[in-house]
């Protein structure tokens, strides 16, 4: 199959150095490994997202470079002409987290500093003396794919990918009696990330976050006062957890608990501790083929993340805010179809605050 390739030659491994057990819940590994505290939780993703950037900058910048991994599903939405009437037929079951407006924010300016570190982009910007902005991104030659914002999500739980629409159906049937509570699980459970950093492969680059562990609260409050207690059909009644105890990777765990109970099996590509949101992909090698062009590029993304850490993190009153609570505006959102590049369809969004 045309799509197994990429997936093949770009693993997405566990670099924590806990070891996920194969029975149960596999989120209850990290867990334990860190005593439940999450100091800890926060340093485990610390430590895969850093790691797995310094193998992704070696690979840059190795005499050896074997060459970017290009989507060929992708390329060949994004260019019909390749091959006329070509459908992307792997159906999903996903439970995706919504990025509230401050993160949409931040995450198109972050998507403006990558395109202006494209060396094709550059030369393409200059020579039309335009600035980056949605219209002007909207007809910039097709090398670098951006995720547009209304598509964005970072994905708290997949049940299933790369079935049949029929596949897919039959499993939202057996889900149905506890969609309703799953989607509205982080309307009791607030959990936190924060500290976001560009994280890249030969595929595509992200805007990673971190779960929270007592770093001061930025985002903007709820539209109205939160609730002291909350009842949803299903959920225990009790008061809100706002500690940043109750982690995202919590939150992960019993997304997971909640589905597994109905005896479906949950086929999850990966499980490994990161939080994050697709901002690009590759659609050609033409602005990494030298090795001059590929430390550029290595360099840019050091530079942004440099910025972050800087002037996002932590930062009160900031231009942009680098924390969000999952739940914020909307809750978990259930959707099926092909949605490997943010498509679908919405089976129900969760109840927000």
């Amino acid at each position: 199959m045309a799509t197994s390739a990429p997936q093949l030659q770009n693993k997405y491994e566990d670099l924590s150095g806990v070891k996920t057990d194969a029975d149960g819940n596999p989120y209850n590994a990290l867990i334990n490994a860190c005593e439940d505290n999450p100091i800890k939780i926060q340093a485990l993703y610390t430590t895969h997202r850093t790691t797995r950037n310094a193998q992704q900058r070696e690979k840059f910048l190795s005499p050896d470079f074997k060459g970017l991994i290009i989507d060929p599903v992708l390329l060949r939405l994004e260019k019909p002409d390749i091959e006329p009437g070509f459908k992307d037929e792997r159906h999903c079951l996903v439970f995706w987290a919504r990025p509230p407006e401050h993160i949409l924010k931040l995450a198109a300016h972050l998507q403006s500093l990558l395109l202006k570190a494209a060396p094709s982009k550059c030369l393409w910007l200059a020579t039309n003396l335009i600035e980056p902005s949605a219209d002007v991104v909207s007809r910039l030659p097709p090398d670098l794919w951006l995720m547009p914002l209304h598509r964005m999500h970072m994905t708290t739980l997949e049940i299933a990918h790369s079935k049949t629409a029929d596949e897919i159906a039959g499993l939202v049937s057996k889900l149905s009696d506890i969609i309703p509570t799953l989607t509205s699980l982080p309307s009791i459970r607030r959990a936190r990330v924060v500290k976001p950093m560009i994280s890249y492969d030969l595929s595509a680059v992200a805007v990673s976050f971190v779960p929270a562990a007592g770093e001061k609260v930025l985002s903007p409050p709820p539209a109205q006062p939160a609730p002291k207690t909350v009842q949803h059909a299903g959920l225990l009644v009790g008061s809100v957890e706002e500690s940043d105890r109750y982690t995202y990777h919590h939150l992960r765990r019993d997304a997971f608990d909640i589905a597994a109970g109905t005896g479906t099996p949950i086929g999850s590509r990966y499980v490994v501790p990161s939080a994050h949101i697709t901002l690009a992909r590759y659609l050609t090698d033409k602005d990494h083929k030298t090795p001059e062009q590929r430390q550029r590029w290595v360099q840019a993304i050091e530079d942004i993340n440099r910025w972050l850490e800087q002037e996002v993190w932590d930062v009160e009153d900031g231009e942009f805010i680098g924390e969000w609570i999952v739940g914020q505006e909307r809750g978990l959102d259930c959707r099926c179809g092909a949605l490997w590049y943010g498509g679908g369809r919405t089976i129900m969004v969760g109840e927000g605050f």
